[in-house]
């Protein structure tokens, strides 16, 4: 007996299982393609299959499949025989579903982009007279979009069960190092979600964004960080001074071994990557992300776990051209499709973007004082403004106020104090005495203000 091919073997899997899998038929059948199989008999065997279930909305038995075909007047002897040949060898193999329907996506993946291809062979070679050439970028681009999602929705009263188990599973959560981020957020930003910075120029949006990164980094996180302002050594310049704790100029004067043994310690003490990518000012977008990533996956096996865009007032957008719409409706595309990037990838995203003229100087950002675009906030999950003026620097602290948040209140703990070394690109958690500031939505009492003792330090297996 000739040996199967994988592809021969994921097919008759495939096969096999909408005869006796009800599960994976009602998931996985919506989305395959007669077209998508590699022989003429396979196609007529799932063509057969479908109309029976889309007709009695059932799964069929090999028998009344077998009835069907033997109806048929447009089979030959020989495909008659060759699909009998194929009903028998079909069986009911306990297969894990999940394994399955990933397996069945990823080949009707496959199969769409390799039917496109050919599909644009033809209409280059003029064989198809019904298409032009300006049609291939939206077969491809249909081939690439083909996925899974069959959810119609939560039924409130039968899936009662499973919201009680997600009321009670505890959500993947990414810890931030400094206290009272972790309390305004409940202990960290959540997967599928845009996290915005509002700052003006010089207060500190690539400094907070660099000293996350290297917070993640230290937890063991693969950290993407996408550049569009500064080129990619000038952040991993920021991302040193960090996490060696040594000042930018004093990298500078260090010895090549030295540092050579800084690097191999922080290498040996966590399992995460860094990769800083580097684009030029407002001429990538959502697209060259994602097709960033995927590359990422490919050539060096790197998923990211967190992305950071710096920042999101000079990237591009996928859908509109810059000149050719209103600022309120671009930012407001590039967020939206910042965050449909993380949702897909299944991921938090951290952003940032300019306030107006009024809030550079400003100690009291509000929503109103976003640059451009009033959508943002609109879009972001959760948005914070970074504040400072001479007094605040003076001290080495800069001011941190809540302006929207979905994963807690906001009027708790609208505002508070952080701690800022801008020569070592570092934030830090502050002594009570600090925090001074109270808004009229804020009455903090000792229990709110962090315990120094308790404080969670990020550094504590880096000391190099």
């Amino acid at each position: 007996m000739v040996q199967q091919s994988l592809s021969d073997r994921i097919e008759t899997t495939i096969l096999s299982n909408l005869f006796h899998n009800e599960d994976f038929t009602r998931k996985a059948m919506p989305f395959i393609q007669s077209d998508y199989f590699t022989n003429s008999e396979e196609s007529i065997l799932f063509g057969e299959i479908e109309k029976f279930v889309e007709s009695y909305k059932n799964l069929p038995t090999k028998d009344t499949i077998l009835i069907e075909l033997n109806g048929r007047k447009d089979l030959t002897e020989e495909q008659l025989k060759n699909l009998k040949l194929l009903v028998a060898g079909t069986n009911d193999d306990k297969v894990d579903l999940q394994w399955l329907l990933d397996s069945t996506e990823k080949w009707c993946k496959d199969r769409a982009v390799h039917n496109a291809v050919l599909s644009g062979i033809k209409i280059l070679d003029n064989k198809d007279q019904k298409r032009t050439p300006e049609a291939i970028p939206s077969i491809l681009s249909d081939a690439l979009a083909v996925s899974f999602d069959n959810h119609i929705g939560h039924d409130y009263i039968n899936d009662a069960e499973k919201r009680f188990e997600w009321y009670h599973t505890k959500e993947k959560r990414f810890k931030f190092d400094l206290d009272y981020f972790n309390r305004i957020t409940k202990g960290g930003v959540p997967s599928k979600t845009l996290n915005i910075a509002l700052a003006g120029t010089g207060v500190g949006k690539s400094l907070f964004m660099c000293h996350v990164a290297s917070s993640f980094l230290t937890q063991g996180k693969n950290v993407l960080y996408i550049t569009l302002e500064m080129a990619e050594e000038r952040i991993a310049e920021r991302i040193d001074a960090n996490l060696f704790d040594i000042s930018m100029d004093d990298i500078r004067d260090m010895p090549k071994q030295l540092y050579d043994t800084k690097v191999d310690k922080l290498n040996a003490k966590t399992k995460g990557q860094l990769i800083i990518k580097e684009y030029p000012t407002a001429s990538a977008h959502s697209g060259h992300f994602r097709a960033l990533m995927n590359e990422l996956s490919l050539k060096k096996s790197f998923k990211p776990d967190v992305v950071f865009i710096d920042y999101l007032n000079i990237c591009a957008s996928a859908r509109f051209k810059g000149g050719n719409i209103s600022s309120y409706f671009y930012v407001k595309a590039i967020a939206e499709e910042l965050r449909g990037l993380a949702v897909e990838f299944d991921m938090p995203i951290f952003s940032a973007t300019q306030t107006t003229r009024t809030g550079f100087v400003s100690t009291d950002i509000g929503l109103e004082d976003t640059s451009e675009s009033f959508g943002l906030p609109a879009t972001a999950d959760f948005m914070f403004a970074l504040m400072s003026n001479e007094e605040l620097e003076a001290l080495g602290q800069m001011k941190v106020k809540q302006l929207k948040n979905r994963y807690n209140d906001p009027s708790m703990n609208r505002a508070f104090i952080v701690g800022v070394d801008r020569a070592k690109m570092r934030l830090y958690d502050v002594e009570n005495n600090a925090q001074n500031i109270v808004d009229a939505n804020q009455s903090p009492t000792k229990e709110d203000y962090p315990k120094p003792e308790q404080a969670y330090d990020k550094f504590s297996e880096f000391k190099l």
